[in-house]
């Protein structure tokens, strides 16, 4: 019976499609909002432009601009790490899942760091006066892909049958 697992290309090409989905959504957010506008949706769910110079949470937001292209590289870095990770567990389905999650993620805050100097945060949600801090398409596919990441490692077995 012949493997359907995905290879390298499947999940370079999924990787590529969160890119576009992370910037058509970013593009029509700077096309629709003035920075710091905020379009309330529901009751706990905002929309708003902001631009996050810093990494999570605005970790290094306030560096005073060298932090752009330290996490340019450090991003790139990463990036080159999981694709090598990505083409040695291809065939395989959750660990290149989550692998590439991150690695679309990454590469799509990659690109708001050089257009615009920053990332493009958009997704606002709170409850009782307590703000998330904002976030996107791509931050969210990172989020998701280290969740899983977690839940492999803590779930894989190895081939001796023994838990890692």
């Amino acid at each position: 019976m012949p493997d359907k697992s995905p290879g390298l290309s499947a999940w370079l090409g999924l990787a590529g499609l969160l890119i576009v989905l992370d910037q058509l959504s970013k593009f029509w957010v700077l096309a629709t909002f003035q920075f710091g506008e905020r379009v309330e949706i529901t009751s706990f769910f905002n929309l708003v432009l902001v631009f996050n110079a810093g990494a999570a949470f605005s970790f290094l937001a306030d560096a005073g601009g060298w932090q752009k292209w330290f996490f340019i590289i450090l991003a790139l870095a990463i990036s080159a790490w999981l694709v090598a990770m990505i083409r040695q567990h291809a065939q395989e389905r959750l660990l290149p899942f989550a692998l590439t999650l991150v690695l679309g993620g990454a590469l799509g805050n990659v690109i708001d760091r050089l257009r615009f100097g920053a990332v493009v945060d958009f997704l606002d949600f709170h409850a009782a006066g307590w703000h998330w801090p904002a976030f996107n398409v791509a931050d969210s596919a990172i989020s998701i892909g280290v969740v899983l990441l977690l839940w492999q490692q803590l779930t894989h077995k190895e081939s001796d049958g023994n838990p890692r």
